[in-house]
């Protein structure tokens, strides 16, 4: 935090010379392009805080969406089969269908992630290049709640596969854009804070979820789609209507007349500093931005020969978080614990995770706190499948908590992580692709469930070693806490990057 302080010093301080003293200072001593807008947002404010709460809240309906399968899905019990009269609880129930069908059971769970992995690969470039943030969340929003609210009509099991794939599909960029769009709202000394706003929103709707299911356990599975898809529709309309596109995605664009009225309706800066800012980036350079087409962002990434190095790596620690961070929650079903207050003490993990992001983020390093917690995570799930008699099968589900716990943290900290690492140019994408590499976990852990039906050592031993791998990547890439985020390609690097660590160290 204090380097962080220091490091913004000297732009205020070229903006007072500039305006007061130095009127006639050469134009090239002016501050670059990030340093500008990093200048206007540095203050945090109330209009900025609302802006971020307001785009978070998109993690609520995620969430619901991404684990609501775990109920309506699940094998109904005894008691709820007996008093449900004319509706089912869930599609087994109506569909008569066979629970020891692994495959079959598990078609929606995974029609769902395939659609997150397409969604993902068609749509990951859409929100740097011609929508933007705020339309990539509108519209992906927007479908991801409508054929929620389709698949509460599903007449059978293959229609509401499509409508969960759809649903996939569309729910694909949504916390991407969410965060990305987030955090670009503020500045450095605030981004890890906001960012972590959206995990508490996610947590709060995973919450939700057997809360609802409970209060449903007698009635149909299709009212539970009901329930979360229509205030995710009405959530869209408060997205078109109030909320403002980054200002930082506009600059880079070329758009500046519309980044300058976004920042002169939320930072909170002096009209002579705004005036001489808008000077900066009324400049005509073509360094600032790229007119890029649909896929040239990835193309991008994979030229640089430092950014492909950081997208690999990011994506081989993707992949083990997300195995863990999915597939938990749907194996759930295979420990000797109730279903509700097992989903329950899961969604209450990722609550102290949040708030321990929180506290860590301003504080800490990026690359300690993840290796840390995916080795603790992995270390716990191997633990919740050692046999040693009735005692420890009711610790079962401790162990299990705190793995998912220490994923989830770990978790929250590389999406905060990969924002850092890559510019505004790319971002977006860069982080679409960290977030379809956990996609790819989540679609692996449903055939590990499965496979833990028979042999518990395939779920959650195969997570466990998953997991605690996947943390050795993040050794290959550079620390960015108190880092200033960059804009375009060339202002990061691996020079560059080599220089902040080293300050960082000091």
């Amino acid at each position: 935090m204090l380097m962080a302080d220091s490091n913004s010093t000297p732009l205020l301080s070229q903006y007072k010379s500039t305006d007061e003293s130095e009127p006639s200072k050469p134009e090239n001593h002016l501050p670059s392009l990030g340093s500008t807008i990093e200048l206007c947002l540095a203050e945090f404010n109330l209009s900025q805080f609302l802006q971020a709460l307001l785009v978070s809240f998109a993690w609520i309906f995620d969430a619901q969406q991404t684990f609501i399968t775990v109920f309506t899905d699940a094998q109904p019990t005894p008691s709820s089969s007996a008093s449900h009269g004319g509706s089912y609880t869930s599609i087994i129930s109506e569909w008569h269908l066979n629970p020891d069908d692994p495959m079959l059971m598990g078609l929606p769970a995974s029609s769902f992630f395939v659609g997150c992995l397409v969604g993902g690969l068609v749509l990951s470039t859409l929100a740097d290049t011609s929508m933007g943030r705020k339309n990539m969340l509108l519209y992906s929003c927007l479908l991801m709640s409508l054929s929620s609210f389709l698949a509460a009509f599903s007449s059978n099991l293959w229609v509401y596969s499509c409508l969960k794939f759809l649903s996939g599909f569309g729910r694909a960029t949504i916390g991407t854009s969410a965060l990305v769009l987030a955090t670009e709202l503020v500045g450095k000394r605030w981004r890890g804070q906001v960012g972590v706003i959206g995990f508490i929103c996610f947590t709060f709707g995973f919450l939700s979820l057997p809360a609802m299911a409970y209060l449903n356990r007698i009635s149909s599975w299709r009212n539970l789609y009901k329930y979360t898809s229509i205030p995710t529709i009405l959530y869209c309309v408060l997205v078109k209507l109030f909320v403002c596109e980054s200002p930082r995605w506009l600059l880079v664009r070329g758009r500046t007349e519309e980044a300058v009225n976004t920042l002169r309706g939320i930072a909170s800066i002096s009209q002579s500093s705004l005036n001489l800012a808008v000077s900066k980036m009324s400049e005509p350079e073509e360094s600032w931005y790229t007119n890029m087409d649909l896929y040239s962002a990835l193309k991008v990434l994979m030229q640089k020969r430092w950014a492909s190095r950081r997208i690999l790596a990011i994506m081989s620690m993707g992949f083990g978080i997300g195995v863990v961070y999915y597939g938990m929650p749907l194996g759930l079903g295979t420990l000797s614990f109730n279903l509700y207050l097992s989903v329950t003490f899961n969604a209450l993990s990722e609550l102290p995770s949040s708030l321990l992001t929180l506290i860590m983020i301003g504080k800490v390093n990026r690359r300690s706190v993840i290796l840390v917690f995916t080795i603790i995570s992995g270390i716990f799930s191997l633990l919740s499948v050692v046999e040693l008699g009735k005692t420890w099968r009711k610790l079962e589900i401790v162990s299990e908590s705190v793995s998912f716990f220490s994923a989830c943290t770990a978790f929250n900290i590389y999406l905060v992580y990969t924002t850092e690492l890559f510019p505004t140019c790319v971002r977006n994408s860069a982080l679409a692709m960290a977030r379809q590499a956990v996609v790819v976990g989540g679609a692996v852990s449903p055939v590990l469930v499965a496979a833990g039906r028979r042999e518990k050592f395939w779920c959650y031993g195969v997570f466990g070693l998953v997991i605690g791998l996947s943390g050795v990547f993040v050794v290959f890439l550079p620390e960015t806490k108190g880092r200033a985020l960059c804009d375009t390609m060339d202002e990061d690097g691996e020079g560059k990057q080599r220089a902040v660590s080293s300050d960082t160290l000091a």
